[in-house]
Order: structure tokens, then C-alpha cells, then sequence
């Protein structure tokens, strides 16, 4: 049973963008770890087929189980191996057994397969996330970039300096790169796994996707700064803001679950992080016009978004879940417009980045478009011209990513910034 336990709420967590498969199965602490990354992968991958399984035999009603758990018991009983428990879920489960697999064999009948693999889109037969590079940010409040490759090159990985062209991020075996945009970055081949590695467990390596690194780092607030990361759990971003201002000035960190936060105030102890002050709070209801605030020019914002950039969470939607995604993003959009609204009433704030890990049009170009014409004291900053994608026209000016054209998870990034002849209008009225 806790296994199946540890599993729903692995993919609730998931989900949730608190942190990825791998990191939260290795966080686990579970007996059995290839055990449960196998079975939440496999879930994974099928999650819509175990959806509309779970929605046509009407199994959450006559259960009261939630979805993410339905999720993991239907695939073991009628995809996987078979179910590896006893007790209630499995007597539960089995008075249902004939109906499940019934609803599995019409499903095959329809596309007309006889394997369930079969089922699958061809993207999900073979997933992009397979073959994207393992990136891995040195941490450098605790270590150098030169002393990180030193260490991986005594363990026998071959360091072939630093890539010039995207093709150079094409690795096997133990070979290693410096990023060709981020200097704190290094890249692996795919699979390459550091969840048990000496610097990993010590905070000394953070392994975060490539496009993750980007808020930071094209925020770039100097050091002594004060900072406010909005929606701050997991805390990747944030530990890399700290690192940034090289721990010195005031990190503001916010979100309002408190299990998040708690997640996250131990990531950063890990990572060395001090400048941070954490607050299990509802970004919406911060003041900006608050006295600890009056300092903040800088802030991240990545709100909660769709997720659909991340290569581990896509699936094939069915027609019922289209329209629901349809409202869902409506609804998102209309709460990632209210956040960035609502950071740029801050009254010193300078520059703010807006991130999301989303693919979809509505939470990126059309929410910071609506911004700006709600905000006309700020204008978009171009961002890494040699970067290979850009946002959608006429907003060229931000950044896209995606596994094709960047080799990342998908994402999208814009850096606002306070128009000059503001500023100036703000001093002048300061002065008198």
C-alpha cells in the first residue's frame, strides 16, 4: 500500500511543478526506488488512457479514491504486472478488475491495436525527454565551476571544454561540456544520473533544466540587491538568485503551500543559501507599498502555469479534456495577468522576469502583452540575441525554449523593465 501511497502523491507533487520525477522519487527516501520511479513513469505515460478508463467505468464515485491514486492501482492492475498490495485497496480494487479491463479492451477495439503500447502517440512511444541533455548548475556559493569539472574529471568523465553550437550538447557516454550560454552550467548526456553523487547530496551541484536557469540569470540582480521571488517553491530559481547576488542583500521568497516551502527552505539550507527570507504567504495579498519592501527593485515571476512544457507531463488530451484544458488555461491566464499586475505596483522595482514552463500562447505572449498595455510605464528588454528561439511576433523580444530548438524542457521567459523617463519623473517627485 505505500507504495501506491507514495506514488499518487509523487505525480500530485508533479503536477503541482514542485519538483521533477526523478528528484522527488531520490527525495523519497523510499525502500525501493526503481520500484516507484518505474511505476510513477509508467503512469505517466499513460496517464490519459488511465483517465478515461477511470471516468468511464465511474471508478472515483463508487471508490471515493482520488484521481492519482486511481491512476497507479488501474495501471497496475490492468496495464502492469499486476497489483503489489494486499489489504483494502487490493479487495477495492479487484470488485472492479472485470469492468477496468473491459473499458481497456473497448479502448484497443476503437483504434483498432491489440497491444497497449499501441495506445500511446508515437511521441509518448518514444519521449523527447529521453534524449535531452542532463544539465547540471554549479552552485557557486559553495564551489567553482573549475574546481565541479576538476572533481567529475578524477571520477573519469572526459570534459571536452566549452560548446560553440547547440550540436555540441550531443553527448554519450561519460563526456561533459560547459554550456554554450550559461557559464554556471555544465551539460551531460542523457540518463546521466548525480542523485546519488557526493555533490549533489551536498548542495555543491542543483540539477535544474537548462531553460529553468534562464529567470535567474537574465534577472542578473547585482549584489547587496533586494529581490522578491513571488511564487517561489521549489527554490531552484531562488538558490540561483542568492548565488547571484553572491548571498548578500535581501531574497524575499514566497508561496503559500506550506509543504512547498518547507521543501524549499531545505533545499536552500542544502545549497548554503542565508540571504533568503521565506514567508508562507499569498504573493496577491503582499503589500507592495509595505516598508520591508521599499528596497525591491528586482522580482521573479513564475507563476503557476499549464506545466505543458515539461516533456514528463504531456500526454494526448481526449475531447473532454480539451475543452477542460481550454477553460483551465483561460483561467490561468487570467490569474498569471492578475501576478504581474500586481508586482509592478512594487514602487522602487526596476526590471521583473516573467517566466513560465508552459508551450501555450495564452499564458506568455498574450499575458505579458495584455501587461504592457495595462502598464505602459514598462517595455520589454531583448533578451540573448543568439538565443535559437524567440517569442511569438511581434513579442520577438522574449524567449522561447523546447526540446527541438534548444534542447530543453519548453518554456518561455520576458524581462520587463521600468521605462527611463519614469524613473526620472519618480526622483524628480522623490526630491520635492
Amino acid at each position: 500500500m505505500a507504495l501506491y501511497a507514495k506514488a499518487a502523491e509523487i505525480l500530485e507533487k508533479v503536477e503541482r511543478k514542485q519538483a521533477t520525477v526523478k528528484t522527488l522519487v531520490y527525495d523519497s527516501k523510499f525502500q525501493n526506488i526503481k520500484q516507484l520511479f518505474a511505476l510513477v513513469c509508467e503512469t505517466q505515460k499513460f496517464s490519459s488512457i488511465l483517465q478515461e478508463i477511470i471516468e468511464s467505468t465511474k471508478l472515483l464515485k463508487q471508490t471515493k479514491i482520488k484521481m492519482n491514486l486511481a491512476k497507479v492501482l488501474v495501471y497496475d492492475l490492468v496495464i502492469g504486472k499486476g497489483l503489489k498490495c494486499g489489504g483494502a485497496w487490493k479487495a477495492l480494487m479487484m470488485k472492479h478488475r472485470s469492468r477496468l479491463q473491459a473499458a481497456l479492451a473497448r479502448m484497443k477495439i476503437k483504434q483498432k491495436v491489440s497491444r497497449n503500447q499501441d495506445l500511446l502517440s508515437s511521441s509518448l512511444q518514444h519521449p523527447e525527454g529521453d534524449q535531452l541533455p542532463r544539465y547540471v548548475r554549479v552552485n557557486t556559493l559553495k564551489t567553482t565551476v573549475e574546481d565541479a569539472i576538476d572533481y567529475f574529471k578524477r571520477e573519469g568523465f572526459s570534459y571536452l571544454g566549452q560548446a560553440y553550437r547547440l550540436d555540441d550538447l550531443n553527448l554519450k557516454g561519460k563526456s561533459f561540456v560547459g554550456d554554450l550560454h550559461l557559464s554556471d552550467l555544465l551539460v551531460f548526456s542523457p540518463k546521466t544520473d548525480f542523485h546519488d553523487h557526493n555533490l549533489y547530496k551536498a548542495g555543491h551541484i542543483i540539477l535544474q533544466d537548462k531553460a529553468s536557469c534562464l529567470p535567474a540569470y537574465l534577472l542578473n540582480p547585482p549584489t547587496g540587491s533586494h529581490v522578491l521571488d513571488a511564487c517561489a517553491a521549489p527554490g531552484n530559481k531562488t538558490s540561483h538568485l542568492a548565488a547571484i547576488m553572491k548571498n548578500k542583500g535581501r531574497l524575499f521568497a514566497f508561496d503559500l503551500d506550506a509543504k512547498r516551502l518547507s521543501t524549499m527552505s531545505t533545499l536552500l539550507l542544502r545549497a548554503g543559501v542565508t540571504c533568503q527570507q521565506l514567508a508562507n504567504q499569498d504573493f496577491l495579498k503582499v503589500d507592495p507599498d509595505g516598508p520591508q519592501y521599499k528596497d525591491v527593485e528586482y522580482i521573479l515571476l513564475d507563476p503557476s502555469c499549464s506545466g505543458s512544457g515539461m516533456v514528463c507531463l504531456r500526454d494526448e488530451a481526449s475531447p473532454s479534456q480539451k475543452e477542460q484544458d481550454k477553460r483551465r488555461l483561460q483561467a490561468l491566464a487570467a490569474f498569471q495577468l492578475h501576478c504581474l499586475n500586481h508586482a509592478l505596483r512594487f514602487p522602487r522595482l526596476q526590471r521583473l522576469v516573467y517566466s513560465t514552463c508552459s508551450i501555450h500562447t495564452e499564458e506568455n505572449e498574450q499575458v505579458v502583452a495584455a501587461c504592457l498595455l495595462q502598464n505602459p510605464g514598462f517595455r520589454l528588454v531583448p533578451l540573448l540575441q543568439q538565443w535559437p528561439e524567440r517569442g511569438l511576433a511581434p513579442l520577438t523580444k522574449c524567449l522561447r525554449a523546447s526540446t527541438t530548438k534548444t534542447l530543453t524542457h519548453g518554456f518561455f521567459v520576458a524581462l520587463l523593465e521600468r521605462h527611463t523617463a519614469q524613473r526620472l519623473e519618480e526622483q524628480a517627485s522623490e526630491t520635492l
